[in-house]
């Protein structure tokens, strides 16, 4: 596993990537765990969208998807393939989301970590409701750790306002790894289904609330974005407590889904 993982990492990465981290990840990736990542967290429009990733111990995910890396680092095109891969694959998956007036509600990290728990969840309850057909350890999914990207791990309290499933789960135990999509497969992996997941919707997004150009730009604060919130104000797909949005505040009337 410890080779595995090296595979990950060439030149300046790997040197980056060296030390507790390095370690911790060949611990984590030789058992059963879930990695979780987000995309989405800076954009002034849209949903943050987090997915979670069940890795199995004896998975190789670097044979499985060749190139799979951090998703910012991958041109489109490889993100897309590398998701229909993963989507083609025994691996199994959750997503979730939060979008703006829950982001202006309670500000963008508690959002995040309420989209993490929605993933998690979602992942926890098809393993439970289909454990019968599942080749998984009758412990799964309790026992399961969460390998967050990130220096910040889930807070109980968003963990239980995050949750919208009928089964209330407890918060496993969690790690926190920073370069995480670049260190363990698995968040690597959800990085991929977050970040293409959020694209494809916010391409259909722009449909509805044309003028911002958000199948380019996917709600990031690109000139062209900047400009159109001076022009049109912000839609309601905008994040209103975001500085950008605040201070253009009158909103246009909403577009129409084609």
């Amino acid at each position: 596993m410890f080779q595995l993982l090296k595979r990950l990492w060439t030149g300046k990465q790997a040197l980056a990537l060296r030390g507790e981290n390095f370690v911790l990840a060949a611990d984590i990736a030789a058992n059963w765990h879930v990695g979780v990542d987000e995309a989405g967290r800076g954009c002034l429009a849209g949903p943050v969208v987090s997915a979670a990733v069940l890795a199995p111990p004896a998975f190789d995910f670097l044979s499985a998807f060749p190139g799979l890396t951090d998703s910012k680092a991958l041109s489109a095109a490889k993100r897309e393939s590398l998701r229909l891969a993963i989507l083609g694959s025994p691996i199994l998956w959750g997503l979730g989301f939060s979008w703006p007036p829950e982001i202006d509600g309670v500000n963008i990290l508690n959002a995040t970590f309420r989209a993490m728990t929605r993933a998690v969840c979602s992942l926890f309850l098809f393993l439970e409701r289909h454990r019968q057909r599942l080749d998984i350890p009758d412990d799964l999914p309790s026992s399961l750790p969460l390998c967050i990207d990130g220096t910040q791990k889930i807070r109980p309290r968003e963990w239980q306002a995050g949750q919208r499933t009928q089964r209330a789960f407890t918060l496993p135990r969690q790690y926190a790894l920073v370069r995480g999509d670049a260190v363990l497969p698995s968040i690597s992996a959800a990085s991929v289904l977050a970040k293409t997941r959020r694209d494809r919707l916010m391409r259909a997004l722009d449909r509805r609330y044309p003028g911002y150009a958000l199948a380019q730009n996917k709600g990031y604060g690109t000139k062209a974005h900047m400009e159109a919130l001076e022009r049109l104000g912000p839609s309601p797909l905008h994040r209103k407590t975001f500085a950008p949005c605040a201070r253009r505040g009158r909103t246009p009337e909403q577009g129409k889904l084609l």
